[in-house]
């Protein structure tokens, strides 16, 4: 009970000195607690749509998914035929059927032609309006379509384009393009998570989506009174054999929640992965604050000891406090997190995912989590201070605050640090010449982490000389009070290593992921430049197929020379070693386009594999099936028949554009797949007769104007995008890495706030004999400045080394170019002293402050 007084007593009476470090385990907290809340609400919306979105039983056409995606290559959805319909409303137990259609391979556009898909990334699904629809979404404005003039939107979207009754829009799909006035606008009476969804009346929807009347995608049935799902499913699976996917409505849902779960589990495990990271980052500051404490507290540790504290009163004291400090960071921080998840449910609305807050999901576990977390990291990481403060002897009552330097701990720390930096250090020059991949990954990532724990370990004997040289180049021009910032920073370097190593964390990150990034861009460019022999690329970046009515657009623009479509489709093969492999990819081109791609050959002519009945393998598939130049391999096409394809190219496996493709003509394509199953083309080439590229390129655009769905890219176009879309990934995660990074700042501002403290007299002293407020300020600021510059240097360093290493194991993947980033790298150096001096800002200001003769009389 007096353990936990002095305790409370202690707590209480330096709760300014907790409470960065409060602010660190609150930040921390927050961001698992927010990830948890976040994706669990997500999960519930998804969860309410899909089970008021699902029949009681459905069925589906044959190819159809189990989550219902109506995609296929040829741009159509699986369909069956509408005398299905007549036969499951025959089975036992059924009270009504109703046939729908809808395909989600579509562009909707407005009368501008803009593209009125949503930009989150979620699905535009055009379809029928139906009975199954009406259970989610009511009719608020214009009526139901009616006839091929009619189209009906849903609310969200018509008030995202600012659409209303009587416009005009456009839907584009395989069989064609259309156009019709929306006829009503319609509302879901649950929470829609960002799809744009329109409505035709059902011959229409059949017209237009498939080409054909007569046919549906899905039946949605209905039980009757007292029969279950399950027992529904039976009775229509015994009436109708087992030629269509059957599935109740639990079956569907589950499907559904499945597909999104991956989805849902990726972005919630990488989101607490970097939660990770600032809880970590957050460790180096409370192990800082209560060595800190510890430290100014001696002569009264000292003084408890010698009225009869024993070593584990102490010790309980000081993790007392930590367990204060955990709880109150934890429960302010698990609140604090459900305000982010809101947050972030608003920043996702703002990006055309609606998440309502009615759906708010706080599991009881999600708070459990975020205190257990933060009092248990709080308190592991008091524990040494706590050891220490244990360790104090009745004698420091007589001494001046502040314990001795630990010189055995010094040469403790210093082998065992070059220990695992150079057993880091060996890891990756293992993984950096590894011949395999995944082998290499495994002994990059063993040497990240010994690396990471070694310049941890070793950060306070680095910090001596890196400090040194840095004051050389920064401070010594400011005289004396460059000397004593400098001297300051080298008076304790366990403190400096540790507060420096909080920042090292982030920014080696950060380094590590720009130098890979960077390298990406560089070696697919390289890749470009050597391999890509066509003028422009025509192309959907969300993976949509090429209409053929877009692809006649293409054709039809003048000033070309040569066209050349791309498509593949799955197959199984059977090779000269007698095995079967199912559901291969096999890519249809053009002969042209072994022109258009320069594909690195290793026996044979490419341009031979788009002869009759040829086709080419790569590599290391011919290696493992016994494949030779004239081999036979046996290729049943999917929705087609079997061929006996001529092996007459063998390519290098060892490429980044089409790695691991295998070729044929779509002539020979199209002699096994009938015409209605030909898959689209997933892109296309187009090249410009000679000096005439920027006027095609213009041309070009024109054509496809009708069409936004695809982008026209020449090869810079082309290299932009790249660039873009991986520093799109990049700014991301550096936005999820500023979290760890922030905490690290707070750790500066601790440490400098503590320093001040700890100093009080000496600052004292100094004002006395002449020191000026400016030159104190600056002296702190400097001092500052020079801590974040370590940390920065080190950090740097150490992600550079590890980026550089990642590259070499991208290298085995064919992305060959090592690019280092110098212009980020120096950024984020001249950035850190920038952080360095916010950082001393409060410190500095209340230095200036300070009383000079109640600082002299300071104990």
């Amino acid at each position: 009970m007096t353990v936990m007084k002095t305790s409370m007593r202690n707590f209480f009476a330096h709760k300014g000195r907790m409470a960065l470090s409060a602010v660190a385990v609150l930040l921390s907290v927050a961001f698992v607690t927010g990830t948890l809340v976040f994706t669990d609400t997500m999960g519930t919306t998804f969860d309410k749509l899909f089970a008021a979105t699902s029949s009681d039983v459905t069925v589906s056409a044959k190819g159809a998914s189990d989550t219902g995606e109506t995609t296929s290559d040829n741009g159509k959805p699986p369909v069956m035929s509408a005398a299905v319909l007549g036969e499951v409303r025959g089975a036992r137990g059924v009270k009504s059927a109703e046939g729908t259609v809808f395909s989600t391979s579509v562009t909707v556009v407005d009368a501008d032609k803009d593209n009125l898909s949503p930009s989150s990334g979620a699905p535009t699904i055009v379809g029928n309006w139906n009975g199954n629809e009406a259970r989610t979404m009511e009719i608020t404005s214009g009526a139901a379509p009616k006839n091929s003039q009619q189209i009906m939107v849903d609310e969200d979207t018509a008030d995202k384009h600012h659409l209303k009754l009587g416009d005009e829009l456009g839907v584009i799909s395989a069989v064609g393009n259309h156009t019709a006035k929306i006829s009503g606008i319609a509302t879901f009476t649950v929470t829609n998570p960002g799809a744009a969804i329109f409505y035709l009346d059902t011959k229409t929807a059949q017209q237009w989506l498939v080409g054909e009347t007569g046919v549906y995608t899905n039946i949605n049935v209905t039980a009757a009174n007292g029969v279950t799902d399950a027992q529904l499913k039976k009775n229509v699976v015994a009436e109708l054999g087992g030629t269509y996917k059957v599935q109740t409505a639990k079956e569907t849902a589950d499907a559904n929640q499945k597909d999104v779960g991956e989805f849902l589990n990726v972005m919630k495990y990488a989101m607490l992965g970097f939660a990770g990271i600032a809880f970590l980052v957050g460790i180096f500051l409370i192990i800082n604050t209560f060595s800190m404490l510890v430290a100014q507290r001696t002569r009264e540790i000292g003084l408890m000891r010698a009225i009869g504290s024993s070593r584990k009163q102490v010790n309980r004291s000081v993790l007392a406090e930590a367990l204060l400090l955990g709880v109150v960071g934890s429960v302010l921080g698990v609140g604090a997190g459900v305000g982010l998840a809101v947050g972030l449910m608003k920043l996702m609305g703002m990006t055309g995912m609606n998440l309502s807050t009615d759906d708010l999901t706080v599991a009881w576990t999600t708070p459990v989590i975020g205190l257990v977390l933060g009092v248990v990291v709080t308190v592991l990481a008091a524990y040494l201070p706590a050891r220490r403060a244990g360790k104090v002897s009745p004698m420091a009552a007589l001494r001046d605050a502040g314990a001795p330097a630990d010189a055995k701990a010094g040469w403790i720390r210093a082998l065992l640090g070059s220990v695992l930096t150079g057993a880091g250090g060996c890891s990756l020059y293992v993984s950096a010449t590894a011949d395999q991949a995944k082998e290499g990954s495994l002994w990059l990532g063993l040497g990240v982490v010994l690396t990471l724990i070694g310049f941890v370990v070793i950060g306070p004997l680095l910090a001596g000389g890196v400090v040194r040289v840095l004051g050389a180049v920064l401070l010594r021009m400011f005289g004396p009070v460059g000397r004593m910032a400098e001297r300051n920073a080298l008076r304790n370097p366990r403190r400096t290593g540790a507060t420096g190593a909080a920042l090292m964390i982030g920014l080696a990150l950060v380094a590590c992921l720009s130098v890979v990034g960077s390298s990406m861009v560089a070696s697919a460019t390289d890749q470009l430049d050597k391999t890509v022999g066509t003028d422009f690329i025509i192309q959907n970046d969300g993976g949509q197929l090429v209409t053929p009515q877009a692809v006649k657009a293409v054709k039809s623009t003048p000033g070309l020379e040569r066209v050349t479509e791309y498509k593949w489709t799955k197959a199984d093969f059977t090779t000269p070693d007698g095995k079967t492999l199912k559901d291969t990819a096999i890519t249809g081109a053009d002969p042209t386009y072994a022109t258009d791609v320069r594909t690195e050959v290793v026996a044979g002519k490419l341009a031979d594999a788009y002869r009759p009945d040829s086709m080419s393998v790569h590599e290391d598939f011919a290696k493992d099936h016994k494949i030779e130049l004239g081999s036979k391999v046996s290729v049943a096409f999917k929705d087609g028949s079997v061929a006996k394809l001529t092996v007459r190219a063998i390519t290098s496996s060892d490429v980044v554009i089409d790695q691991g493709a295998m070729y044929t003509s779509i002539a020979t394509m199209a002699k096994y797949v009938p015409a209605d199953k030909m898959p689209l083309d997933q892109l296309v080439f187009a090249t410009a007769k000679e000096g005439q590229q920027d006027t095609v390129y213009k041309a070009l655009k024109s054509a496809l104007h009708d069409y936004p769905q695809y982008e026209v890219r020449d090869q810079t176009d082309y290299k932009q995008a790249l660039k873009d879309q991986i520093g799109q990934l990049l700014n991301m995660i550096y936005g999820l890495l500023a979290l760890a990074i922030i905490v690290a700042i707070l750790g500066v501002v601790n440490t400098l706030a503590l320093s001040v403290v700890e100093r009080t007299r000496e600052i004292g002293l100094m004002r006395a004999i002449g020191l000026s407020r400016r030159q104190l300020r600056r002296m702190i600021r400097m001092e500052s400045v020079v801590i974040a510059l370590f940390g920065a240097l080190l950090g740097l360093g150490l992600g550079m080394g590890w980026g550089a290493t990642a590259q070499k194991l991208l290298a085995l993947q064919g992305l060959t170019v090592l690019e280092i980033p110098w212009p980020t790298i120096t950024g984020v150096f001249i950035g850190s002293a920038f952080v360095g001096l916010f950082a001393a800002l409060v410190p500095a200001f209340r230095a200036g402050r300070m009383n000079v003769l109640n600082a002299i009389a300071t104990e």
